[in-house]
């Protein structure tokens, strides 16, 4: 095999970028797009004319996947659908690459992971921001163990401001029947990804949501996390959609130092000694490590969603590393889910937690989530069926 034959499943806003980046920028010289399968018409008409008359149009997932087309998916449809038909692919050994969020709640995750291992074959997750030079850097140097253990970890990330006219935009937006959560579910999976890459994960969360409060819509907008790791340290995570301008500040504190991330700079303060050892040899009550500041060199390299299919296609072909292992996408998730959970129940959250208590809590508010009318041709539901609003 020369090339990946890949089939897009949901030709909606990041279906149709994926397309143009690999067969009109031609960004992805190990992957050829030979199929696309949408429920709306309109957008398989789109992509015949932007990919060409060797394009397969299928108008269900399922067709596509059996055609003999494809040696893989790009799952790109509502966030319930993307364990759905990651497990139909898995079943017919094929290889799979999903949009975030793996999935709406764990416990499908879970049976998401558990068909991938049995299938043997390719899963990744569309984790690009991993890419991002900035975020390596800062879990280089984590790993690294030069700044001590972590202390405390701070992610002001607001800058996700959308207007109402965007959740106006789709049928399933902001409704827990249909995208099953807010900025958590939709603009956060990267930042919550990121965290826990770089950071490791959560043993406890205390959150407190607040739902439509910014917008007219029944999901969280608005977020303030707490959080406790297994070694003591802290974190808190704080996000809306609803600050214009917003801030994205990334700040890591250990033992011997921090690194602050902001403004697509990089910056580390590094200690002469660890805080412990200073603490107890100081003889000044005011005093203060001494501390050198830089700002850190990178290889300026961000590949992002080009780098993640390019990733993936050598996996397939090479057998060498993808960016996020498809698996992995279960830890930012998990830390979203103890999130909404611990805003429902009014307490905090050990992890890991109950699924099927989340889950039960979830259908609570699909069953009396808000259908909404004349705002696109898109609407999905929980039966493991994409329809057609």
């Amino acid at each position: 095999m020369e090339q990946v034959r890949l089939g897009i499943i949901g030709v909606g806003n990041m279906g149709s970028g994926h397309l143009q980046n690999i067969e009109v920028k031609k960004l992805c010289p190990e992957i050829k797009v030979t199929a696309v399968a949408d429920i709306n018409p309109a957008r398989l008409d789109w992509a015949k004319e932007t990919a060409g008359e060797g394009l397969a149009l299928f108008d269900n997932a399922e067709d596509m996947m059996d055609s003999g087309l494809i040696d893989a998916v790009l799952i790109a449809v509502p966030h319930y659908f993307h364990p759905v038909y990651a497990i139909k692919a898995f079943e017919r050994k094929l290889h799979v690459m999903s949009e975030k969020p793996a999935g709406v709640y764990t416990r499908q995750v879970k049976e998401m992971n558990a068909a991938a291992e049995k299938a043997g074959v390719v899963f990744g997750m569309m984790f690009n921001q991993r890419t991002n030079h900035i975020y390596r850097k800062m879990k280089e140097i984590v790993e690294s163990g030069e700044l001590g253990a972590i202390r405390r970890t701070n992610w002001l990330i607001t800058n996700w401001y959308r207007p109402q006219a965007y959740y106006d935009s789709g049928a399933w937006r902001a409704t827990w029947s249909g995208e099953g959560g807010g900025v958590l579910l939709n603009q956060c999976p990267h930042n919550l990804d990121l965290w826990q890459w770089i950071c490791g994960m959560p043993s406890k969360v205390d959150a407190h949501l607040q739902f439509g409060k910014w917008h007219d819509i029944e999901v969280e907008d608005d977020v303030t996390a707490f959080v406790e790791y297994p070694n003591g340290a802290t974190g808190v995570f704080i996000t809306t959609t609803g600050d214009a301008p917003g801030t994205n500040r990334f700040e890591i504190d250990f033992d011997g130092g921090k690194l602050v991330s902001e403004n697509d700079k990089l910056y580390l303060w590094k200690n002469e000694m660890l805080e412990q050892e200073f603490s107890a040899t100081n003889k000044v009550p005011f005093g203060c490590p001494k501390a050198e500041f830089s700002e850190v060199e990178t290889d300026g390299r961000n590949e992002q969603h080009v780098g993640v299919l390019n990733a993936f296609a050598g996996k397939i072909l090479h057998g060498t590393p993808l960016v996020a292992e498809g698996t992995e996408g279960i830890n930012g998730l998990t830390i979203s889910n103890a999130m909404h959970l611990s805003a429902w129940l009014g307490r905090a959250v050990e992890l890991p937690f109950d699924d099927d208590l989340f889950y039960e809590e979830l259908m609570k508010r699909v069953k009396t989530s808000r259908r909404k009318e004349d705002t696109g041709p898109v609407f999905a539901d929980t039966s493991g069926t994409y329809n057609s609003k």
